[in-house]
């Protein structure tokens, strides 16, 4: 009898963590059918506002207290301004969150994604110090998806390599070093794109304020940093022997 290969996950096949996510954002966009005065006390609330953490006389009392200054570094990565906002950032996650959160497991995904939301805000704290207008938005979050997934993206078998097997395989694949991924032209031109349009076009995060809405790429590039430098410390595949990670595999 001849053997029958099992059938191969496609790809783009959601993986559950990865869906618990995406369904969760949607739901909290649901926030946008509430009155618009109990919808814009949800933002203050939970929206991240540097504002907020001006220790001058004249601070401005927020909705949330104290304990906003805590929860609003994650709780403002959850919350986004309009339908097409939500389906923007989903729709970048969906391939490179896919990869990280078969490769991650449910809980390291959950905690890095929240990782990237704190290194974001950071970043727009440090560049918006007394800024009144909340962010919101999960880019920070998707920016720090795409770097770590990059550090494997690119390697024979994974999900940006034309030479790929099933989805599980191509998630699990052995991780480049952060110093030879730098040095992977197919890393590098894939760094100037992201940072180009992040810096040009502002795509993703949006702060919202009285003169409108304006985006916040400091913190893409704070959640991204974060994805790029802090990956291994989440990563659980082992590394590749270092011979082999000194070279680049071809497509």
């Amino acid at each position: 009898m001849q053997a029958v290969d099992p059938p191969r996950e496609p790809i783009l096949t959601l993986p559950g963590a990865l869906t618990a996510y995406v369904a969760l954002l949607a739901v909290i966009h649901l926030r946008v059918l509430l009155p618009p005065e109990w919808d814009y006390w949800t933002i203050e609330a939970f929206g991240f506002i540097p504002m907020r953490y001006d220790s001058t006389l004249l601070a401005t009392p927020f909705p949330g207290g104290t304990a906003a200054k805590i929860w609003s570094f994650v709780s403002y990565s959850l919350l986004h301004a309009n339908l097409s906002h939500l389906g923007f950032n989903v729709l970048w996650l969906l391939p490179f969150g896919s990869a990280l959160a078969r490769r991650f497991g449910a809980l390291r995904f959950f905690v890095f994604m929240a990782v990237t939301a704190v290194a974001g805000a950071l970043a727009h704290l440090v560049t918006h110090e007394h800024a009144m207008a909340p962010m919101i938005g999960a880019s920070a979050s998707v920016s720090g998806a795409m770097a770590a997934a990059i550090r494997f993206a690119f390697v024979q078998g994974s999900f940006l390599s034309f030479r790929r097997g099933d989805a599980e395989t191509a998630a699990l694949v052995p991780a480049q070093s952060l110093i030879s991924a730098l040095r992977d032209p197919r890393v590098l031109g894939f760094l100037a794109v992201w940072f180009g349009i992040n810096i040009v076009f502002g795509v993703g995060s949006i702060a919202i304020g009285a003169e409108g809405a304006s985006v916040a790429w400091q913190a893409h590039i704070g959640g991204f940093f974060a994805g790029l430098l802090l990956f291994a410390l989440f990563d659980p595949v082992p590394r590749a022997r270092p011979a082999a990670d000194a070279s680049f595999p071809e497509n």
